[in-house]
């Protein structure tokens, strides 16, 4: 009968209320206090990009002018970048009334045919604006001549609200400048504390959360540290490359201010998502107008789409590797909620602060989740997919995962780390009362399942061996089912190799045991035992061969459990030749007692 199942402790339900508690309260903190957090952020990220650079230039010129040098570089940079663009974007402004004929001659071309849904629509709405209120009434009564004597008599009304209207037109165009010009020094300036003290803010943060644990901390955060420093760069790289292609394309293509548009482009695509298109928006609508006809917008969507394709597709997975180690719905999720957040600012901080999370599930016990649920790790290990898969009723895709696992590693590896781990981990949730009698069983036919249809392959069949060996050996589990599908295992693998091996049943009683190996002349016996057959089941059997059976040579696997090897003297006591944990051992040892037939020389 099954155990009934463990309710949760206390301790562990107050465990996850604090969880959901800390989770709520970072939350909140990220939200209501953004605008000290974004400055902050900002410039965390634009230190880590700019921290080697500083580090390799201190060595000339010391820290305090690497920090300025590389300061007035990004100041230079910026200005002569938005001197450019400003000339490219009043240039623009100056030659878009000359495109008024190519958009008119575009708009006469699209004609909507007569008759059909769209016709319909149009004088829809022709009819719905003149039933607007004094739609009508403008174009069907005129004005009588008192309407308009006394329109003229009117003396408009003058509000005086006792403020200086200059001063308001000020404060209006201002407010809106000053704001982001605001927080844009406020980031340089904390860019420079934080690129001069860095060291010091790194140690202090190490031991405001380490708490004990610097070695893990420091790993943390030099992890952290590469990998939004190299996703930083590559990205740099990737978005710079795609904008000077950008501009080389949409000047032969003979789009204006190419320049402009390949800048934006690359500043554009640091937005995750929505950033290309919206670049790409801007040019296509500009092609619509210079042209007169259509052949330049459609070059300048191939243009996009292909480099678009080619950066996504080549250089991205190509130059960002493993950086990030964020799975791709993760990221999206991660940009939703981080604009949510900090709006469009979150949406460019997404992806390294992801990045910073994931780290620190790797490192930190408790934050453990943030890793499993946004990491492109494997969430499930071969021999946990597995079992899941067994779990399934109706489904039996066991085998695709085996046939997957099969293709980069041998049949012993599958046996070591895939098939056996089920094993053990179906009985030991058996025996915790997590699955019942039936469920153990339907596991266990799976299982079985599995290993017949390799005994049945052609690949699985016995082989013709080069040298014919002349021992046989004989696999017998030393106490239940679970050994014996540990055996068979062995004994498929031995196979393979051209070597005579059978399996003892499980049920076979001892005086039989003794019986059948004394009948198959057996060279070597594998006493087979899968945890939780202990230790002591397989001394039994192996001290009852020894006795009547000095000079066999006994092998005991002790499948899957390396450590309890380490501790297994009372087996060689009992007569055991060799103790192994895993197939792939036993059947190399198996090899090695090998003796080649060798046919007498005719004198």
């Amino acid at each position: 009968m099954a155990l009934p199942p463990k309710k949760a402790s206390s301790a562990e339900s107050l465990a996850v209320i604090s969880n959901v508690l800390l989770s709520a309260f970072i939350i909140a903190t990220l939200y209501f206090g953004r605008e000290l957090l974004v400055p902050l952020a900002l410039a965390a990220l634009l230190t880590f990009m700019l921290g080697p650079v500083v580090t390799r230039l201190q060595r000339w010129l010391g820290r305090v002018g690497a920090v300025l040098f590389v300061v007035a570089l990004i100041f230079t940079a910026t200005g002569a970048g938005g001197w450019i663009l400003t000339r490219q974007a009043f240039d623009l402004a100056n030659k878009l009334p000359d495109y008024k004929e190519n958009i008119r001659t575009k708009l006469r071309s699209i004609q909507l045919p007569s008759g059909g849904p769209f016709s319909k629509i149009s004088r829809t709405f022709e009819d719905l604006k003149n039933d607007l209120p004094g739609a009508r009434k403008e174009l069907s009564v005129p004005k009588k001549d008192s309407d308009k004597n006394t329109a003229e008599q009117a003396t408009p009304v003058q509000v005086v609200n006792g403020k200086d209207g200059r001063l308001e037109f000020v404060q209006s165009i201002l407010t809106p400048v000053l704001g982001p010009l605001g927080k844009a020094g406020l980031v340089i300036l904390l860019l420079i504390f934080m690129l001069m003290q860095r060291e010091d803010l790194r140690n202090r943060l190490i031991r405001l959360i380490g708490q004990g644990r610097i070695s893990a901390t420091s790993r943390a955060m030099d992890d952290a540290g590469s990998r939004v420093s190299k996703y930083l760069l590559m990205q740099l790289v990737v978005n710079v490359t795609f904008g000077i292609f950008l501009a080389v394309g949409l000047y032969f293509i003979g789009v204006p201010n190419a320049i402009l548009w390949g800048a934006l482009a690359t500043v554009l695509r640091f937005i995750p998502y929505v950033g290309p298109w919206i670049a790409a928006l801007f040019p296509i609508l500009l092609t619509l107008a210079v042209s007169p006809d259509w052949i330049a917008p459609i070059l300048t969507v191939g243009l996009f789409v292909t480099l678009e394709l080619i950066s996504n597709n080549v250089l991205e997975p190509w130059l960002y590797g493993s950086s990030t180690g964020v799975t791709p719905i993760a990221l999206i999720v991660a940009a939703l909620v981080w604009t949510w957040l900090w709006g469009p600012v979150g949406l460019v901080l997404a992806t390294p602060l992801t990045v910073c999370l994931v780290v620190m599930g790797r490192h930190i016990p408790r934050l453990a989740f943030l890793s499993i649920v946004l990491s492109n790790e494997e969430p499930l290990t071969p021999a946990e997919d597995c079992y899941h898969r067994l779990h399934r009723v109706g489904e039996h895709d066991e085998m695709e995962l085996v046939d997957h696992f099969l293709k980069s590693n041998p049949p012993a590896a599958l046996f070591d780390t895939v098939l056996i781990p089920v094993v053990i981990a179906a009985e030991t949730d058996h025996r915790s009362g997590l699955l019942e009698v039936e469920q153990l069983d339907f596991i266990e036919q799976g299982l079985s399942d599995i290993l017949n249809e390799l005994e049945l392959r052609p690949d699985a069949t016995l082989p013709d061996p080069v040298v014919e060996p002349n021992l046989r050996v004989c696999c017998i589990p030393a106490r239940a089912y679970r050994d014996q599908m540990a055996g068979e295992m062995l004994v498929q693998l031995l196979r393979q190799k051209g070597f005579s091996a059978q399996n003892v049943p499980s049920k076979m009683a001892s005086g039989d045991l003794i019986g059948s190996v004394r009948e198959a002349e057996v060279d070597v016996v594998c006493i087979s035992a899968v945890a939780p057959t202990t230790i002591i089941h397989a001394r039994y059997v192996c001290s009852k061969l020894r006795r009547n059976f000095p000079d066999l040579k006994i092998i005991v696997g002790l499948w899957g459990n390396p450590k309890a090897v380490e501790s297994a003297k009372p087996l060689q006591e009992s007569g055991a030749d060799l103790i192994v944990a895993s197939l792939a051992d036993a059947m190399e040892r198996v090899a090695g007692y090998v003796m080649p037939v060798v046919e007498p020389e005719n004198s």
